[in-house]
């Protein structure tokens, strides 16, 4: 969205509707903490933003509402507008300000899209207020000389890190894709990216570790996201006869209409997406009966049906309290809601340059995905990948990718 307008699309939810289903008034007081999220819910990602935002609620839920002293009452805030179908930067900077200004905001949770983060980042870093993604991967928020020259410094005005993600980052991911690309037999190589910061970020590095596979790339492309179409696109990558075409995008960013272009265009290698199009939207946009069988893709760590221990207790609750299969990035909601609940209890108080500190000093972590900690640059220590394959319809796990 291009004006103010975009600050009163924001949707407000609470604890109180885990079960309701009804807006309750959000309280303010000394003995009340806020946790808000900023995630896309207006357009296609809404229902994986639901998904995160009932992951958190799920936590904090099983925290009984509070820690210690303080209720724990949560806000969800829409970072998109319809004007744009997806996540807006004016309005992802309205949310910034207004959790900035209201006092009992102390854990800021998102954002899902990497170019949003750039846009809160350093306006919370001021502040002192603590940011956890569930989504982002973008390496150049986070890793010094895996970005632009100026990244993460330029996200850091005070030199404190405030910025963490629970989420391995895409320097991973794209190494990893490559990887299996060479595995599943692929040889000759179409590169297609959204020109955004997540996808053509993703499709660099994938393309770079191809190349050091021996991987011949037949050639690279960017998306214009505004199209209604790509046909004409399809047409150039189906004369290039490539065995596999790797599409650094999101579902936002139109990764399914590139799928079910290139098959229209009797395309029948194998196509490659990354976790930007792990969600029921994605299969949904492009039509199963175009990705089944052939179309593969990358997930920073396991689809929620797979995990175990506390992690199957989050996937049988999820689907219990809400009636439906979570999307992929649910778990991370849910764990970023953890960590933070579990920085509120150590810092023992309503302060948030004390939980900041407390949660960059998170080790050993008991998470869903195993035991983990925050590096000195804010990333998880874990780096565990699967491969997923689009098959009847749905997604199914193939196997774990990369170092676990």
């Amino acid at each position: 969205m291009k004006n103010s307008r975009g600050a009163r699309l924001l949707i407000l939810t609470t604890v109180g509707l885990l079960s309701c289903g009804k807006e309750e008034a959000p309280r303010t007081g000394r003995r009340v903490i806020k946790f808000v999220s900023s995630l896309p819910h207006t357009g296609i990602a809404n229902a994986l933003s639901d998904s995160i935002a009932n992951g958190i609620r799920i936590a904090i839920h099983e925290a009984g509402g509070k820690v210690g002293a303080w209720e724990i009452r949560y806000e969800s805030w829409d970072d998109a507008s319809p004007q744009r179908g997806g996540w807006d930067p004016a309005v992802e900077a309205a949310n910034a300000d207004r959790a900035i200004q209201d006092p009992d905001v102390m854990v800021y949770l998102g954002t899902y899209n990497s170019g949003a983060a750039k846009i809160s980042i350093p306006k919370l870093n001021a502040a002192s207020l603590v940011m956890i993604s569930p989504a982002n991967t973008y390496p150049g928020l986070t890793k010094p000389g895996r970005g632009a020259p100026n990244e993460p410094d330029i996200y850091r005005p005070t030199g404190t890190i405030n910025y963490f993600r629970v989420v391995p980052a895409d320097d991973i991911q794209g190494a990893v894709g490559a990887e299996w690309a060479k595995k599943l037999g692929a040889r000759k190589v179409f590169v297609l990216h959204d020109r955004e910061l997540y996808g053509k970020g993703i499709a660099d590095i994938f393309k770079a570790r191809a190349e050091a596979l021996g991987l011949k790339i037949l050639g690279e492309e960017g998306l214009d996201v505004k199209a209604g179409n790509y046909r004409s696109l399809a047409a150039k990558v189906k004369a290039a006869d490539p065995d596999l075409v790797y599409l650094g995008a999101t579902t936002q960013s139109n990764g399914g209409q590139v799928a079910k272009d290139l098959r229209a265009a009797l395309y029948r290698g194998k196509l490659m997406v990354p976790d930007g199009c792990f969600d029921r939207a994605f299969i949904d946009s492009a039509g199963a009966e175009n990705l089944n069988d052939l179309t593969y893709v990358t997930f920073a760590g396991v689809p929620a049906a797979r995990l175990a221990g506390k992690g199957e207790h989050l996937y049988k609750t999820y689907k219990e309290r809400y009636r439906s299969e979570p999307e992929a990035y649910a778990i991370y909601g849910y764990e970023a809601a953890r960590v933070a609940i579990d920085a509120v209890r150590r810092a023992d108080r309503k302060d948030r340059a004390a939980i900041l500190k407390a949660v960059a000093e998170t080790r050993d972590f008991d998470g869903l995905l195993g035991r983990w900690s925050f590096d000195a640059n804010g990333d998880t220590t874990l780096r565990a990948m699967s491969g997923n394959a689009v098959r009847k319809g749905t997604f199914e796990f193939v196997e774990m990718l990369g170092s676990e």
